[in-house]
């Protein structure tokens, strides 16, 4: 069984030989891993060799060949970061009538988010939404997420919901955000700065604020609209 850095590596070099056919650098590679130096990269090719998932051709630069996959490796690519690609990018209307109105947007649900006690990170699309462009900021990538728990109850977002996000990396203090924590959990959370640390604000007083070092926190997104069933 493969760690997540181990899944995200063999899955950026699968798809780079794919789409290119020339393996990405050991750079490129620490860069889309977001490692901080190459010898990271260096002991996931190796543990990866070891395991029958890849190995390096002698006497080539660059030289990796992808043996064999994961079962549902070959789907497609998204990022350390819970969501990228273009899978979620809204798309213009096509010229219509004025009658006819704005065409509806199909975006993807990625899962769960924690509205309580975060939850592993969301890392694939389960099945997709369509939603009238009014649901949707101008520009941009958006994706969905079900609510799980009750921690943005005063904020009007119950268990159950489903949240509207668009995608960015960056919030003001007082935005509702997805939080990355750790590179490993990912919470529903209202974005406060206390000098150089982060708190990520409840908005229901039986739970408490986590004040987090700014390298800890990775900003996934910002709440835009939400959708319930009843």
């Amino acid at each position: 069984m493969l760690t997540r850095k181990q899944n995200e590596l063999l899955r950026f070099i699968h798809e780079r030989v794919r789409d290119s056919g020339v393996p990405p650098s050991f750079d490129e590679m620490k860069e889309a891993l977001e490692l901080k130096s190459k010898s990271g990269i260096h002991r996931l090719i190796t543990a990866l060799e070891e395991r029958g998932f890849i190995r390096r051709l002698p006497n080539r630069a660059r030289a990796l060949e992808v043996i064999r996959l994961p079962e549902g490796i070959a789907r497609p690519r998204l990022p350390p970061n819970v969501v990228e690609g273009n899978f979620g990018k809204a798309r213009a209307p096509a010229p219509a009538a004025v009658a006819e109105g704005p065409r509806p947007v199909s975006i993807p649900v990625m899962g769960r988010i924690a509205a309580g006690t975060p939850i592993s990170a969301i890392q694939h699309p389960s099945h997709a939404i369509t939603l009238s462009p009014d649901f949707l900021m101008s520009g941009g990538e958006h994706y969905a997420l079900e609510v799980k728990g009750d921690s943005m109850i005063e904020a009007g977002i119950l268990d159950g919901d489903t949240v509207v996000i668009k995608k960015q990396d960056v919030a003001n203090t007082g935005d509702i955000v997805v939080a990355l924590i750790d590179d490993e959990e990912a919470t529903l959370k209202r974005l406060r700065r206390r000098g150089s640390s982060i708190a990520l604000e409840p908005a229901n007083p039986a739970y408490e604020t986590r004040v987090l070092g700014p390298d800890r926190v990775r900003i996934q997104g910002k709440l835009v609209s939400l959708v319930r069933r009843y």
